[in-house]
């Protein structure tokens, strides 16, 4: 079902588009809003994926498999939208910029 895909851009490759699974989409991009502040410095990747998992679906990510390769194309995708930034600074650190 066409329903079932959500397409998505790439920060780093604008223009490009993918296909993804709808459901993980959405539940990976409602939990990484939910966790990171709405100003810089925001959180690392690693510290919003802790704070993340418990919110997730177990059954789209039974022990939180794929989390991180989700957590990516959320956070890319979000990026490329204006909807998340990354605050100046190493490692890189995600702060929500506007609402969706």
């Amino acid at each position: 079902m066409p329903d079932e895909k959500i397409e998505i851009e790439n920060v780093n490759i604008p223009g490009r588009t993918e296909r993804v699974h709808r459901a993980k989409y959405l539940a990976m991009r409602d939990a990484l809003l939910s966790v990171l502040p709405s100003e810089a410095p925001g959180l690392t990747v690693a510290d919003a994926k802790e704070a993340l998992l418990p919110l997730l679906p177990g059954d789209l990510f039974p022990q939180g498999n794929t989390a991180g390769w989700w957590l990516k194309a959320v956070q890319l995708d979000l990026e490329a939208k204006g909807i998340i930034k990354r605050a100046p600074r190493k490692p890189v650190h995600l702060y929500r910029h506007r609402p969706l």
